[in-house]
């Protein structure tokens, strides 16, 4: 196995242990936002852009879900 898969399974499987735990915590989401873009990263160097750019929006829809989820003070 070569780098560069051992790679894209770190990020699949990082991918999928954070969005299994997304209930426990806020910061679980922004974890798997992450791990959507290290697959993002993954889809690029392997030559899969599509994949590439699906895996980049998720993470931005991750990221979008994590603000959202922040708590506003009331007052």
């Amino acid at each position: 196995m070569d780098r560069l898969t051992l790679f894209g399974l770190f990020a699949v499987t990082a991918m999928l242990v954070t969005y299994a735990l997304e209930q426990r915590s806020r910061w679980y989401i922004l974890a798997f936002a992450g791990a959507c873009w290290l697959g993002s990263i993954y889809g690029f160097l392997q030559g899969a852009w599509p994949f590439g750019l699906v895996e980049a929006i998720w993470g931005l829809v991750a990221l979008r879900r994590f603000v959202a989820t922040q708590q506003i003070p009331t007052q």
